[in-house]
């Protein structure tokens, strides 16, 4: 499989990509009988489905991360009366919900 970004962290798109393309080869591997097709098909397509999942946990503890620091400075916010660490706290909160409703294991 080749790179996944130029900084090699995992990638849901180029997982994707790689899953969807190994499914082609081994398609192609089967029509043709070809067994290194369909090997290489089979590899590249778990390959695709391994990083796919990787970034998906990544994205997910960023979220938990995310919400939990969010959390933590809306309430030092709320108790020292400064509403704009509340505000900003709770919107961070949010989109380490979302982030993680986004990457949520199935």
């Amino acid at each position: 499989m080749s790179s996944n970004t130029n900084n090699n962290e995992p990638n849901k798109t180029t997982g994707q990509y790689h899953s969807m393309k190994g499914n082609l080869v081994e398609s192609i591997g089967n029509l043709t009988g070809s067994e290194a097709w369909q090997q290489s098909g089979r590899d590249e397509h778990a390959q695709g489905e391994a990083e796919y999942k990787a970034a998906q946990a990544k994205g997910y503890a960023e979220g938990t991360m995310d919400r939990l620091g969010g959390r933590k400075d809306a309430i030092v916010g709320a108790v020292t009366g400064d509403r704009q660490q509340e505000a900003s706290g709770n919107v961070r909160h949010d989109k380490g919900e979302a982030q993680q409703n986004i990457n949520k294991p199935q």
